[in-house]
């Protein structure tokens, strides 16, 4: 038989186990390798920093249920790709990371790029591997897949020397490995699944947590019906919105501090009680709240609060186990009870107060004004991805998200640069879906230069930078001394698409930003929608600060 390299067989490898995109930077020793994957039927999307494109392959495991590839080259490159690994870790993605290095044999004697590349991903990753052997790189991929999906979803490394991605070997002595089959759906006792409906039933104040983790399982069906036989009432956390529709009936998202703050009986499906969820602690609970968790994770039950009742396991399948049992006993949440006419009166007034922001023709523009253009002008199935401070905290609210994973910001890590790479990544997944990646100018300026990656590979993506001159606020002229926290005033972002062939629009008031956006949507090549508001701008009044200490 014929003799193939190992670039060869990582990239037959690859596609066995189901890869369909590579998001990645290539240059030595991974440039035939990115080639190889091409000739398998692998799409390869070049990025202009490993930054990126690791983000891009941690939203890709996310959105697809199958680990995100993203390929590096040696030492620097590596270790620019661990931003896209600490994220995928903070946030539960299945994803690898797939880095050149030096030949084996110069390793400890200054070979180029040579860096201690296991050690520097193992704190991010489930597994940090390297290969021993051209014949048996099939076994350690799977393996890498395996351990990326299986229990709890995260990271894996793999290295991949020179003279592996180099040598040869006879196709008859390759060890191929067979594709790895989806993760077991394992199942909660019933007596848990009992007790957790018997302490839902018991709630005077009962609340749902829908995050991310149920979105993640695929497990929105099983929601909603939960949710609509109940008649709870039911928040999202920011990447668990669309699970159930945020314009649902049920949903309190419009009294969130009041429901949270209030509720005796909390019911989590697959969200954290992190600090996107302020620990579960007072203030912004009640003491003694009871809580019951459904985690695929069993290190993850009784965080921060003691659990009430445990659910251990797949999202989905529990959920289902739920729906049965109460198929068995119909049971539904009053809708006349004092705790929804409370959730009711607070979802009023919290509307009444955001509807002048909303519909405010001030010049310059706030964040909500803006917004609401936004979320006129894009399709109800749209994939959104944010990032900035007021900009992503305030769109949390303001873009509703109908359909699960379609809402892709800061997440678990809060971190930033992530929103181009994520919407480049859900435009190569669903090409026939409108991206729309809604970012601050700080946000924007991680990695603006992947719109250059978008003309490229002409992703129709719209970007709409929201822009006031800063971090958190701006300047409208710049000092003498500059601020800190200041950028450019009136920095003209949509010039920066167009010198790559995209469509840029400068927007200043609300009268040009409808037709700008709407424009801007429909457009068959990447545009750029360049908003400029008060850099003073801020969110309505809140009760609490935003980070609960």
């Amino acid at each position: 038989m014929a003799a193939l390299d190992g670039r060869t067989v990582i990239a037959r490898s690859l596609k066995q186990q189901g890869i369909e995109q590579i998001f990645g930077v290539v240059g030595f020793p991974v440039y035939e390798l990115a080639e190889m994957a091409q000739r398998e039927g692998i799409e390869f999307y070049g990025f202009r920093n490993e930054q990126a494109a690791s983000y891009a392959a941690g939203v890709a495991g996310y959105l697809t249920g199958r680990p995100g590839v993203c390929l590096t080259v040696s030492g620097p490159g590596m270790v620019h790709g661990i931003a896209g690994l600490s994220n995928a870790w903070a946030n539960c993605w299945p994803m690898l990371l797939l880095g050149g290095a030096p030949d084996s044999y110069q390793r400890e004697q200054g070979a180029f790029q040579e860096a201690p590349q296991l050690e520097a991903a193992r704190p991010f990753v489930k597994l940090s591997t390297r290969p021993d052997s051209v014949a048996r790189i099939p076994a350690y991929l799977e393996k890498a897949v395996r351990t990326a999906l299986y229990g709890r979803p995260g990271a894996v490394y793999v290295d991949l020397p020179n003279d592996l991605l180099t040598g040869e070997i006879d196709e008859s002595a390759v060890k191929w490995a067979a594709r790895c089959p989806p993760p077991p759906r394992s199942c909660a006792l019933p007596q848990d699944v009992t007790a957790a409906l018997e302490t839902l039933r018991g709630a005077q104040r009962p609340l749902v947590i829908v995050g991310k983790g149920a979105a993640y399982a695929r497990a929105e069906t099983e929601v909603q019906h939960f949710i609509e036989a109940t008649q709870l009432p039911f928040l999202a956390s920011p990447m668990g919105k669309g699970v159930v529709a945020d314009d649902h009936a049920l949903s309190v998202a419009s009294a969130r501090s009041r429901a949270l703050q209030e509720a005796d009986v909390i019911f989590l499906i697959g969200a954290r009680l992190n600090w996107i969820m302020h620990f579960g602690m007072a203030p912004r609970f009640a003491p003694g709240v009871k809580i019951v968790q459904l985690d695929i994770t069993p290190e993850e039950i009784g965080t921060n609060i003691p659990t009430e009742v445990a659910l251990v396991g797949d999202a989905g399948a529990i959920m289902s186990q739920l729906n049965a049992a109460l198929g068995t006993t119909p049971w539904k949440f009053s809708a006349s009870s004092p705790w929804w006419r409370d959730l009711r009166a607070s979802i009023a007034d919290n509307e009444a107060t955001v509807a002048g922001m909303l519909n405010d023709d001030s010049v310059p523009m706030g964040y909500y004004r803006v917004l609401r253009e936004v979320r006129d002008a894009i399709p109800r199935d749209a994939i959104i991805s944010s990032e900035g401070a007021n900009t992503m905290d305030i769109g949390r609210s303001v873009l509703l998200n109908h359909s699960a994973r379609h809402r892709l910001d800061a997440g678990t890590f809060g971190t930033m640069g992530v929103g181009i790479a994520f919407a480049i990544a859900a435009a190569a997944i669903y090409p026939r879906k409108k991206v729309v990646c809604v970012e601050g100018d700080s946000a924007f300026g991680f990695s603006g230069m992947e719109v250059e990656t978008a003309c490229r590979y002409k992703l129709p993506i719209t970007f709409v930078v929201i822009n006031n001159n800063g971090i958190g606020s701006g300047v409208s002229e710049m000092p003498e001394v500059v601020p800190p926290y200041a950028y450019t005033p009136n920095a003209r972002y949509d010039q920066v698409i167009e010198a790559f062939g995209g469509k840029g629009y400068y927007v200043t008031n609300p009268d040009t930003l409808g037709p700008a956006l709407r424009e801007a949507m429909g457009s068959t090549v990447p545009s750029l929608v360049n908003v400029m508001i008060n850099p003073r701008a801020t969110r309505k009044p809140q009760k609490f600060a935003w980070l609960t200490r």
